[in-house]
C-alpha cells in the first residue's frame, strides 16, 4: 500500500473533485460507517468549506463498504453515559443535517446497502438520494429502546406522517422500491448501474444555470416553513431577482432562437 492510500484509509471521510461535482464519501467501513464524533466533525467542516465553494456545482454523498450509513456510533455513545454529552452529540448531529439542507447546492446521496437510524436521517437530509436495488431503509433505534426522535424529524418532512410513525415505532426495514414510493429516494437502479444514474442526475444538474439552481434551492426550503400567502410573495420576489440574472435572459433567448444556452456564472 502507498502512503497516499494509507492516508485515505486513516481519514474518516473523503472529498474528491470532478468537474464541479463534490463527492464526500463516508469512510469507516469496517463499522458500516457509523457517524461517530469525529465523522460528524468531519462532515460539519467540510460542509463549511463547500458553502464557501462557488466552484462546486452539487455534491454527492457517498459511503465505502458494505453500507450507506448505520447510524449513531452506539459504542462510543454506551461509553459516554452522560445526558449532557449525549444532548451535544445529538446537537452537532443536526447542525450536520441543517448543514446539508442549508448548502447553496444540490446533495445527493448515493445509497447502497443499509441506511439504519441517523442513516436514514442522512438520506432524508439530502435534498435527491438515489439508491440500489437491494438498498434497505430503517429507523430502528426503536429495537433497542430508543425512539429515533432526531431522525425523525427529517424522515417526517419527506414522507407522509403515518408511513414516518409506522417506521419509527416498529423499526421494520423497507426496501428500496418502498422508500421510492414512500417519497424518501428519488431514483432506484440497479446495483451495477448505481453509479450511472447517479452522474446522470448530476449531468442534469450541471447543465442547469448555476444561478436558478442556488437561487431555488435556497427558496424551495424557506418557502415550506411559510403560509400560502407568505410563500407566493415570496416566491414572486425571488422570481423577479432571478429574471433579472443574465442566465434568465440568456435562457430565454437561446429558447427562443431554438439553441442551447451558454451560461454566464459558473
Amino acid at each position: 500500500m502507498d502512503a497516499q492510500n494509507a492516508l485515505a484509509e486513516d481519514k474518516v471521510l473523503l472529498r474528491e473533485d470532478r468537474d464541479g461535482v463534490a463527492t464526500l464519501t463516508l469512510n469507516r467501513p469496517a463499522q458500516f460507517n457509523a457517524l461517530s464524533e469525529e465523522m460528524l466533525a468531519a462532515l460539519q467542516a467540510a460542509l463549511d468549506d463547500l458553502k464557501e465553494d462557488e466552484a462546486v456545482r452539487c455534491v454527492v454523498l457517498a459511503a465505502a463498504g458494505k453500507a450507506f450509513c448505520a447510524g449513531h456510533d452506539l459504542k462510543q455513545m454506551r461509553a459516554n453515559p452522560r445526558q449532557d454529552y449525549y444532548e451535544r452529540l445529538f446537537a452537532q448531529c443536526s447542525r450536520v443535517m441543517q448543514g446539508i439542507v442549508n448548502l447553496p447546492v444540490p446533495v445527493i446521496a448515493r445509497v447502497h446497502g443499509m441506511a439504519t437510524a441517523a442513516g436514514c436521517q442522512l438520506v432524508a437530509s439530502c435534498d435527491l438520494a438515489v439508491a440500489a436495488e437491494s438498498a434497505t431503509f430503517a429507523v430502528s433505534g426503536i429495537n433497542v429502546g430508543l425512539f429515533c426522535s432526531t431522525p425523525a424529524v427529517a424522515l417526517s418532512r419527506n414522507v407522509s406522517p403515518k408511513r414516518a410513525f409506522d417506521m419509527l415505532v416498529t423499526g421494520r426495514f423497507i426496501s428500496s422500491t418502498e422508500a421510492l414510493s414512500f417519497g424518501l429516494v428519488n431514483r432506484v437502479a440497479p446495483d451495477a448501474e448505481l453509479d450511472r444514474a447517479v452522474a446522470g442526475l448530476t449531468a442534469d444538474i450541471r447543465a442547469k444555470s448555476p444561478v436558478a439552481i442556488r437561487m431555488g434551492k435556497a427558496m424551495f426550503g424557506r418557502q415550506r416553513s411559510m403560509s400560502l400567502e407568505e410563500a407566493y410573495a415570496y416566491a414572486g420576489n425571488v422570481m423577479a431577482c432571478n429574471m433579472m440574472a443574465e442566465d434568465a435572459a440568456e435562457g430565454i433567448d437561446a429558447f427562443i432562437e431554438k439553441r442551447k444556452p451558454e451560461w454566464k456564472a459558473r
